[in-house]
C-alpha cells in the first residue's frame, strides 16, 4: 500500500493491492483511444473501492483514542455504513450508524449487514436526517460524550485526504485522463488534489442536479489552481435510480469484459464514458483510465433476475 504509516491498518484488514487491467472492445478501436480499469472493487471483499480510504484517517484516529467510538450516517443501502460497521468490527471499534427514514418493518440486506457487524444503528426522519443542525450534533455529544463524527460519504478533508492516497496508483503510468463517479466528491476531491494537472481528472456524476462541485472543493480545500472537468449527464434519473438502458448495459459489460458493475456509480460512469467515447469526447490516442470505485454490495438491492451477475 502507498501509505506506508498507515499499514497497521490495512494489513489489519487484509488489504490487497489493486491492479490496471486494459479493456478491450470494438468502440476503442474505431476511436483509436485506450482505456483501462483501475480495480479497487477487488482490494477486499467488503471494504472494496473508495471506501476504505476515505475512512483510513478516522479509523487511524480511532485506534490511537481508545474507547472513542465513531459515528456517521448513511441510507438504507448505504456502502459507506456497511463498509465503516465491518471496519470496525475487525479493528475493534465501537460504531454508531445514523440510519435515514424511520425504522422499518424489514431492514435492507445492507442495514442488516451493519448489525451482524456489530454496529448500532439509530433511526431518524427524513426531515431531520436532512437538517442535521448544532442541536441535532450537540445531542450526539451529550448522548456519547466523546466520539469520532465521520460526515455521511465521508465528505472532510480528512476524508479527501485519505482518497488522495489513490493516485498513488496511476500517476507515473502515463495516463492522459482519469475518469470516476462521482457522489459526495470527496474521492474526486482527493483525487483532484493530488494531481499535478498534467492529467485530465473527469467526475461524472450520479446524482441529479448536482451543481455544487465548486462549493464542495472549497469546503474540502481543493485550490482553485487545481484542474478538473464535471460532468452530470449520466445520473439516470438521481443518485440509485436506473433503467433498462443502464440494467442492459451492466448486463453487456459483463459478458465482453467479466466484470462487474454496480448501478448507483460504476455502471453509470462506465456508461458515460463509454458514450463520451462514441462522441469523440477523447482525441484519438488518448490513454483512459476508469476507476472502479467497488460498492458491489448495492446491487442487492435490485429484484432478482435484472443482472446476470446478482
Amino acid at each position: 500500500m502507498p501509505y506506508s504509516d498507515l499499514s497497521g491498518i490495512t494489513s489489519s484488514l487484509n488489504i490487497k493491492e489493486p491492479e490496471i487491467i486494459e479493456l478491450h472492445d470494438e468502440i476503442f478501436e474505431e476511436n483509436g483511444v485506450n482505456v483501462s480499469m483501475l480495480r479497487l472493487d477487488k482490494i477486499h471483499p467488503v471494504i472494496s473501492g473508495n471506501k476504505l480510504f476515505k475512512l483510513i484517517y478516522f479509523l487511524k484516529e480511532a485506534i490511537e483514542c481508545v474507547n472513542k467510538p465513531i459515528i456517521t450516517f448513511g441510507g438504507a443501502y448505504s456502502n459507506h455504513l456497511a463498509a465503516t460497521a465491518f471496519a470496525c468490527k475487525q479493528l475493534n471499534i465501537k460504531a454508531v450508524g445514523i440510519a435515514r427514514g424511520e425504522k422499518p418493518k424489514a431492514i435492507s440486506h445492507t442495514l442488516q449487514f451493519c448489525l451482524q457487524n456489530g454496529m448500532h444503528l439509530e433511526f431518524i426522519s427524513r426531515s431531520l436526517y436532512k437538517n442535521k443542525d448544532a442541536e441535532f450534533l450537540q445531542n450526539l455529544k451529550n448522548k456519547y460524550e466523546e466520539h469520532i463524527l465521520i460526515p455521511e460519504g465521508g465528505f472532510s478533508v480528512l476524508g479527501k485526504n485519505g482518497a488522495s492516497f489513490i493516485n498513488n496508483y496511476f500517476v507515473d503510468k502515463n495516463f492522459t485522463h482519469v475518469c470516476l463517479p462521482v457522489g459526495t466528491a470527496t474521492t474526486f476531491a482527493g483525487i483532484v488534489d493530488t494531481n499535478n494537472n498534467k492529467t485530465k481528472i473527469i467526475g461524472l456524476g450520479v446524482l441529479k442536479n448536482f451543481d455544487d462541485i465548486a462549493e464542495r472543493f472549497t469546503n474540502l480545500k481543493v485550490p482553485r489552481s487545481k484542474k478538473c472537468f464535471f460532468i452530470g449527464d449520466y445520473h439516470f434519473g438521481g443518485y440509485a435510480k436506473e433503467t433498462p438502458e443502464l440494467i442492459s448495459f451492466m448486463n453487456r459489460f459483463y459478458s465482453k469484459h467479466s466484470i462487474q458493475l454496480d448501478f448507483v456509480y460504476t455502471a453509470k460512469m462506465m456508461f458515460g464514458t463509454y458514450d463520451l467515447i462514441s462522441k469523440k469526447y477523447f482525441e484519438p490516442g488518448s490513454n483512459i483510465l476508469c476507476i472502479h470505485t467497488g460498492g458491489l454490495q448495492g446491487n442487492g438491492s435490485l429484484a432478482e433476475g435484472k443482472i446476470i451477475y446478482k
